[in-house]
């Protein structure tokens, strides 16, 4: 499938993937969101390790949802395009392989809903954070309300939705939504620095770390306990578990092949 609004590259075990809507500051329309689904359904997960998801150009990650198209919905309308965007980001979100959201401008709204959905968030110190919807007429609708409060606590995010507020990177990273903040000319390499340290480590340990944690985040002890364990205990089945424990004891460095 041809994209208009999205463009993907890969190298190595590392793919890039960037949402293009320039003229609109990358703003997620219907199309946008349709062609993320379609891409994320048809992503070849086997030859990848770490995915990153970045916006066109140097002002906007992702600015928001589409208002000019917006304006115009019903409730029925709204609920679907609000459905459409929360699966799209569920999609996103239990993707087997890690992902890093490259934040390098405006990240606001469903931009920063999707960046929420991402494991790991990393923003230029121009990027600029928020949940404005209220003061549209409107609540987070593609997981925000959910997702926001898991990152950052109730309290907080009751503050910077109720608000509408903007905030810059540096209370971002005080609050817990970013993991680091860089220099614009600086993100990039540091996003793919951390993505090829991922990259090197036993795929199917990663992964099965990914899913314990996402998983175990609703999860009593019990159950969260029991499933790490079990996750645990398949990584012992693995090439790489035998490859990378004989290497450190051979003071030799690991090759791992996913296996």
């Amino acid at each position: 499938m041809a994209y208009t609004y999205l463009r993907y590259a890969q190298e190595g075990y590392v793919g890039t993937l960037t949402l293009s809507a320039p003229e609109s500051l990358n703003a997620l329309n219907s199309q946008l969101i349709g062609e993320l689904k379609h891409f994320l359904s048809h992503l070849d997960t086997d030859s990848l390790r770490v995915l990153i998801l970045t916006g066109d150009g140097d002002r906007s990650f992702v600015a928001g949802a589409d208002i000019s198209e917006m304006a115009h919905m019903n409730e029925v309308e709204g609920f679907h395009f609000g459905n459409a965007g929360a699966e799209a980001f569920c999609m996103l979100e239990d993707l087997p392989v890690p992902t890093i959201a490259a934040i390098n401008g405006f990240c606001l709204g469903g931009g920063c809903e999707i960046a929420m959905a991402c494991d790991i968030r990393y923003a230029s110190s121009r990027a600029k954070f928020g949940q404005p919807e209220v003061g549209l007429g409107i609540i987070p609708g593609f997981s925000g309300t959910y997702r926001l409060a898991k990152l950052i606590g109730q309290g907080m995010a009751k503050e910077l939705i109720y608000s509408g507020r903007v905030i810059k990177a540096d209370e971002a990273l005080r609050i817990g939504l970013v993991n680091a903040v860089y220099e614009p000319d600086e993100l990039m390499p540091k996003v793919q620095e951390l993505a090829a340290q991922i990259a090197k480590n036993a795929p199917i340990a990663v992964r099965n770390a990914k899913q314990c944690i996402n998983r175990n985040y609703d999860m009593n002890r019990a159950d969260a306990l029991r499933l790490e364990n079990n996750l645990f205990a398949q990584c012992f089945a693995t090439e790489d578990q035998k490859n990378g424990m004989a290497a450190f004891l051979k003071k030799e460095k690991a090759v791992f092949n996913g296996k």
